[in-house]
């Protein structure tokens, strides 16, 4: 069994990164490590906020054998005693720690940080695993033993795979996106009051167009010896937020180079990825991409568990009048298992067996 840390280990996604990483077949947690303010308590002591609840996010219980262990300083953690760590950090503190934990030690990170950096992928399980060989390239650039890989932003995870099929086969032109982003991709801090949500939808989120309208192309983009050329389509995006926990749904329009129809595109997305689910990673669903024909699906509470929070549904797929080579659709997708923790552990578990070659 391989020795993980993780780093951020109180915030949502590092609960979910527990919740996926207890019972793991390859993976066993053996440091959790967090601000300083948490340092030197236990975990589930560490959950409490100033009134004694406790802030377990998740609706699995806190595992027993987690509870008890120490909580570190994350600025102080020696990153040599674990063989892989997981980073669910903010970013602004990602971007000063992770540098020092990858001098030694593989850095699978959630955090934006150096998602932008020239010798970085992001990866997604099943779209660009060829971008993996960049980092032997950071590797060699940095001087580090060990890398920083880092997940996509939550949002576009979804609709980066359901684009990848589509680009493929029929070559995208532009795209103009609309988010409908669960809560919980706000995290606890700030977060969000029940006053901000109930009963309404808020219109902006700070930050997040930008990186919406960038990484999907980076994603998408060809590798080089040293560097990624971005994918040359441009991306529209307008995100919000709604009062749904968990899931995000993107509403999409795709123009495309050559002419499609509904039936083409869904052909296309439900036999994408099969390559790789074959390789039976422990946390790779049966189907990336699972298309429904019923008119009212994907919704959150019903479609985002589909293949353990880590398949894309996509509906309402149909022509779209206004673009010569028009189609458009809803995808959903689980924020914060596919979008972040669990996405991140299958891409840990993908560098392990054929990066790393520990397996």
């Amino acid at each position: 069994m391989l020795k993980i840390a993780i780093v951020g280990a109180t915030g949502i996604v590092g609960q979910q990164a527990i919740v996926n990483l207890t019972n793991h077949p390859w993976f066993k947690i053996t440091n959790l490590a967090a601000s300083q303010r948490s340092a030197g308590k236990t975990y589930q002591n560490a959950l409490k906020d100033g009134n004694g609840s406790s802030r377990w996010w998740c609706p699995e219980e806190l595992p027993e054998e987690i509870a008890n262990i120490m909580v570190e300083d994350a600025s102080e953690f020696d990153p040599t005693c674990v063989d892989l760590i997981f980073s669910a950090m903010d970013a602004k503190i990602a971007k000063e720690l992770e540098p020092k934990y990858a001098q030694t030690t593989p850095v699978i990170s959630t955090a934006s940080a150096f998602r932008y950096e020239a010798d970085t992928p992001i990866l997604i399980g099943g779209v660009n695993m060829d971008q993996v060989a960049l980092l032997a390239h950071q590797q060699q650039k940095r001087g580090w033993q060990g890398f920083v890989a880092p997940k996509s932003n939550c949002t576009i995870s979804g609709l980066t795979i359901s684009l990848k099929p589509i680009l493929d086969n029929f070559g995208l032109k532009q795209v103009i996106m609309t988010s409908l982003q669960a809560m919980s991709g706000a995290g606890r801090s700030p977060g969000l009051s029940a006053m901000d949500m109930t009963e309404n939808v808020v219109p902006y989120i700070a930050g997040e167009e930008p990186k919406a309208e960038t990484e999907p192309q980076k994603i998408l983009g060809q590798l080089t010896s040293n560097t990624i050329i971005p994918a040359d389509f441009k991306i529209s995006a307008t995100c919000t937020r709604v009062p749904v926990l968990d899931g995000h749904l993107v509403s999409t329009f795709v123009e495309t180079e050559k002419p499609c129809t509904p039936e083409e595109v869904k052909a296309a997305m439900t036999s994408f990825g099969k390559e790789f689910t074959a390789l039976n990673l422990p946390s790779s669903p049966a189907n990336i991409i699972e298309v429904t024909d019923d008119p009212f699906r994907p919704q959150p509470r019903l479609d985002r568990e589909r293949g353990g929070g880590m398949s894309v549904t996509v509906g309402r797929l149909r022509k779209d009048p206004l673009f010569t080579n028009g189609i458009k659709y809803v995808c959903l997708a689980h924020n914060t298992k596919l979008g972040a923790a669990k996405g991140a552990i299958q891409t840990a578990e993908y560098l392990v067996k054929y990066y790393l070659k520990w397996l």
